[in-house]
């Protein structure tokens, strides 16, 4: 019971079972190449000689990887990247900055966040009106809490193995629920400003203090200051708008049915949570909410927004001023906002497995200033379709195994691997586990006058050796959501494409 448990990644959710492609790259190529075989095969050589440029280039563009992407769409890809530019669509300035009229209520926000309605829901016992987020395109409902806990840095292999299995058991509790489906957990390691010690202080020290030890708290905060960091921690749960649909009728329909039915869900995460370590979370109202998201584009707001919430017990942000006062057109590799520039990247695992706690160093700040954000997105699937998943991929590797086998073709490691899994797989879906598709992003944030590069490779060097970094390029502006902002957004629907 010492040793911590390892995670071991499943089969990719879009992997490649045909000669490894998948169905649509492999209707494409078989179109591409099907004339040439025709051709020849009537001993018309001629006009096969003719097309095989053109299948070439298709097969090409089809099949070959580049950095993640198969190359037809990265040419797509920067079709449309470009297109957008080119038209303006990808610049952004908030109402207030422009001079439009403003409405305190409606969130005023760039890109993918533009969906998104931040609903004040009905009192929820003991926390108030809890913000709920309505994600308008996908049809979800969902909220954000913060949370406190200790972390993961001096826990030993024990207490990281019981942190893990309260992960899972939170997860499996989504599972049986039927209700919640989705979770996202994003922690932010962010530069210390000193707001919260400056009133901790400004109320604990005494009028006598000696002069000696009060210079000596200050020269303390003075060095210490400039290289402190503080991490602050959301959960983010959300639900399937049909979900919600038959128990909010019952609750009075809207979204105040939506909210009492989604509350329902909430309640049954606290105990998870305080096995995974963290205190009683804290369900944001609209305020909280905006100041999340506000400090998410601009961590120079902070201190103040800090301060007031400290003071005051809530910031008091409208949902008009949470987004950026200006992002201009993202660039392909970056994306600029309010003054900084933030680079995001994916995070793959390793097939061999990881554990728990081992995305720590992508937190850890190399340079006092900098911000780094980590998110992991959960979905957790019905056990009917995680049924289903399973037996298809154990059909698929115990079909694909036959048919090497019979064309005399040895068994590799991976093939081995992959079939042995499939198999676990079925055994603990069958036995009433969940199946969990997950994501997780890594961003970088820094000033804008600042050389972002610099940053971003000190992050890839960070994970060199344990984790695959691919740079979300093109799609930084949506990149920098999933990594830092607490919304829920990170994780696309189940579809099959190239």
């Amino acid at each position: 019971m010492s040793e911590q448990l390892t995670y071991v990644p499943g089969r990719p959710e879009r992997n490649g079972w045909i000669l490894g492609l998948t169905m649509p790259q492999a209707v494409i190529c078989l179109v591409a190449v099907l004339p040439l075989i025709l051709f020849f095969g009537a001993n018309r050589a001629a006009q096969g000689l003719v097309l095989l440029p053109f299948s070439t280039v298709i097969v090409a563009l089809t099949v070959v990887p580049i950095r993640g992407r198969p190359a037809a769409k990265w040419l797509a890809d920067t079709v449309l990247f470009g297109s957008g530019q080119a038209a303006g669509w990808s610049s952004w300035q908030s109402k207030a900055a422009a001079g439009l009229p403003v409405d305190r209520d409606e969130p005023d926000l760039p890109g993918a966040l533009s969906r998104l309605d931040l609903l004040d829901g009905p009192p929820m016992p003991d926390h108030g009106r809890v913000c709920v987020l309505h994600d308008t395109a996908e049809g979800r409902w969902g909220a954000t809490a913060r949370l406190s806990a200790r972390g993961v840095g001096l826990a030993s292999a024990l207490e990281c193995r019981n942190l893990a299995t309260g992960l899972g058991n939170m997860l499996k509790g989504l599972s049986a629920s039927d209700r919640v489906d989705r979770a996202s957990l994003v922690v932010r390691s962010v530069p210390d400003d000193g707001t919260a010690y400056e009133l901790w202080r400004d109320r604990h020290q005494a009028d006598t203090a000696p002069p000696l030890a009060v210079a000596v708290a200050d020269d303390l905060r003075r060095m210490a200051g400039a290289v402190s960091v503080r991490q602050e921690a959301f959960l983010t749960v959300s639900a399937r708008d049909e979900v919600l649909r038959r128990p909010a009728q019952a609750a009075g329909g809207g979204r105040f049915g939506r909210a009492h039915a989604l509350y329902r869900a909430l309640g049954a995460l606290v105990e998870p949570l305080q096995q995974m370590g963290c205190d009683t979370p804290q369900w944001l109202t609209s305020a909280g909410m905006a100041e999340a998201i506000r400090t998410g584009f601009n961590p120079a707001a902070s201190g103040l927004l800090t301060h007031q919430r400290l003071e005051h017990g809530e910031a008091n942000l409208p949902a008009a001023a949470a987004g950026p006062t200006r992002a201009p057109a993202p660039a392909a590799r970056s994306y600029a906002h309010d003054g900084y520039v933030t680079v995001s990247y994916s995070v793959i695992p390793p097939r061999s497995g990881v554990r728990f706690g081992s995305l720590a160093p992508l937190l850890a700040v190399r340079t006092p200033g900098e911000r780094r954000t980590l998110a992991i997105h959960y979905e957790v699937l019905p056990q009917r379709m995680a049924q289903r998943i399973a037996t298809r991929e154990r059909q698929t590797t115990t079909l694909v195994g036959e048919l090497k086998a019979s064309k005399g073709f040895g068994e590799a490691a991976k093939d081995r691997q992959d079939r042995g899994s499939s198999y676990r797989q079925e055994d603990v879906i069958a036995a009433g586990e969940a199946m969990v598709r997950y994501a997780v992003v890594v961003s970088v944030t820094v000033p804008a006058d600042w050389n972002i590069e610099d940053h971003a490779e000190a992050l890839e060097t960070s994970a060199a050796g344990q984790y695959q970094l691919v740079r979300l390029e093109l799609a930084q502006d949506s990149g920098f959501v999933a990594a830092t902002l607490p919304v829920g957004m990170g994780l696309a629907r189940m579809r099959n494409a190239l």
